[in-house]
């Protein structure tokens, strides 16, 4: 086996270990392998070691690896999991499957009126501050529940779960059960939680898809500072 395909594996092997662990279904669980900054030869390993889904920070850097693996590998999934400015959302719509990022009614209806004009619906998750920190995009736990009714009632979106992000310095655990609550209480059956440190833990408290980079990865290269939002 490749490296690639003995951390893929590994990763897997937590992944339906803590499911099972909680009497889950591990298929009910999706891995999304956080690509940002690795190149298309990285993405090309994975893919050759049977991960299908990816997910992305930067519009700009997946539209330079991800068409050209997208048109070979057809069954290839791509989310977008880092903040979306609203004058990026036609190109988003275009290229990604699943938008996880949509924390505010403006970028809603520049999605809206994106789909509506490219015949493509990817379909949404609505990021919640969890943590309700001032540096970190999302909707604030309070706010969620009209943030959902809007998104689907005025915006039309195709909303099918919640994403959070909780702060470096808490015990994840408590605000993957806060976004289970508020997921539950929404009628919504997908929640995006868990990063390398603590996807376990997120599979445990009902996560349906974790975003995994450096367990699989390994260290990213240096690029400058990422924002705190966008480390997985």
């Amino acid at each position: 086996m490749s490296a690639a395909a003995d951390r893929l594996a590994e990763v897997r092997q937590r992944i339906e270990a803590a499911a099972r662990s909680t009497g889950r279904d591990p298929a009910d669980v999706t891995l999304v392998a956080v690509s940002k900054t690795h190149g298309a030869d990285r993405v090309r390993e994975m893919l050759e070691a049977g991960q299908r889904v990816f997910g992305e920070n930067r519009v700009q850097e997946a539209q330079e690896k991800f068409p050209d693996l997208k048109s070979a590998y057809l069954d290839l999934e791509l989310h977008l999991i880092g903040p979306l400015q609203t004058n990026k959302a036609r190109d988003a719509v275009k290229l990604f499957d699943v938008i996880q990022s949509v924390d505010r009614d403006r970028l809603a209806a520049a999605l809206a009126k994106e789909m509506a004009h490219l015949g493509r619906r990817p379909s949404c998750y609505i990021q919640v501050n969890t943590g309700e920190e001032a540096q970190k995009a999302g909707v604030a736990p309070a706010d969620v529940d009209a943030f959902v009714a809007a998104c689907r009632d005025t915006h039309k979106l195709p909303v099918v779960g919640l994403m959070c992000i909780p702060p470096v310095d808490e015990e994840p655990a408590l605000h993957f059960a806060l976004l289970a609550k508020i997921a539950a209480r929404n009628g919504l059956a997908k929640v995006s939680m868990g990063m390398s440190a603590d996807y376990e833990t997120a599979v445990r408290l009902g996560a349906t898809h974790v975003r995994v980079g450096s367990a699989l990865f390994g260290a990213r290269p240096p690029l400058g500072t990422l924002p705190p939002e966008t480390h997985a």
